[in-house]
């Protein structure tokens, strides 16, 4: 007996609900909970004519799409990522040839549409052989533009402008960012400073915590205008800034010419270190660029850092020897 395909119903309208479980996942609450069912939705009152797009079963990607389409009749195809975003999931192979071809024939799409398209995000486009899906489905690859909201205006012609293709990262794309950071850090930066105001005293604690503020919040602000191309170049200029007040500090209490040099020492490196994590949240880089990066700079964060709090611990054990 032949039955008919499973299909979810969904809308365009983002509730309360859903604005604050974007909140959440901003925060990092539950990370791996914020996430939708895999499968085929309906979208409004679809037709077999109607376009089918494909994203990933992360809650913030599909209600992305879902609310740049109001008005629109389509299907939704929501790939297993493991609640990862589109782009990410692509890196991993989440979001990939072999999930799509699954879900494709798990939901029997070819027995609800008429046609054989499938409008795929620009940035899923690393995970997916185009080719290899048209073989094993039938359905073609088409890609949509890098951003959900331009989805309207490109369904007139289905070709995407180059703006639709340019991958934007504004300060607004990058403030999102840091909530996350900041509760992933929260934790290891408190030990730290504590054990630091113990060892060393409250302005070694506090400069801690201002160079961990530093990579973590400030440098995606900063970002764009930070001078040279590393971001870990970046992250040594801005944590030497950050540092220099309390050098002048410890210098103007008289504490000795060596803490000046141990705060400029230690206290770069780890804003350097943290700048060089944000790689991955940004569309800048690359794999090969990142290891390139890593193997250039991680040495050198090291040997400062260790040679920083080797010097700090010498110069506290030489005063309390007095």
């Amino acid at each position: 007996m032949n039955t008919t395909p499973d299909l979810m119903h969904t809308t365009s309208t983002l509730t309360f609900a859903h604005h604050w479980d974007h909140f959440l996942a901003r925060w990092g609450y539950r990370r791996g909970e914020h996430r939708v069912t895999p499968g085929l939705y309906a979208l409004g009152q679809p037709t077999p004519e109607s376009p089918v797009f494909v994203t990933a079963n992360y809650t913030l990607s599909f209600d992305a799409l879902r609310s740049s389409l109001p008005g629109v009749d389509g299907y939704i195809l929501v790939l297993d990522t493991q609640g990862v975003n589109v782009w990410c999931a692509a890196g991993k192979g989440t979001f990939g040839t072999d999930e799509i071809v699954r879900r494709v024939e798990a939901t029997r799409l070819s027995e609800v549409v008429s046609h054989r398209t499938l409008i795929l995000p620009q940035l899923g486009a690393p995970g997916v052989a185009a080719h290899e899906v048209k073989q094993r489905t039938g359905f073609k690859v088409e890609y949509g533009p890098v951003r959900a909201a331009d989805l309207p205006e490109y369904l007139k012609t289905h070709q995407a402008t180059p703006e639709m293709r340019q991958v934007r990262f504004p300060l607004r794309d990058r403030l999102v960012l840091i909530p996350v950071e900041l509760v992933h850090l929260a934790g290891p930066t408190a030990l730290a400073a504590l054990v630091l105001a113990v060892l060393l005293g409250p302005l070694a604690a506090s400069g801690a915590v201002a160079a961990v503020l530093a990579g973590a919040a400030l440098f995606p602000i900063l970002l764009p205008w930070l001078p040279t191309e590393d971001f870990s170049s970046k992250g040594f200029i801005l944590g030497g800034l950050t540092a220099l007040p309390l050098a002048l500090a410890s210098r103007k209490r008289g504490e000795g010419r060596g803490w000046p040099l141990a705060y400029l020492l230690s206290l770069p490196p780890v804003t350097a270190f943290l700048a060089l994590n944000f790689t991955g949240a940004t569309p800048f880089t690359s794999k090969s660029g990142v290891k390139r990066e890593m193997f250039r700079y991680i040495r050198v964060m090291a040997g400062m850092f260790g040679a920083g709090v080797l010097l700090a611990l010498g110069l506290r054990l030489t005063r309390r020897a007095k």
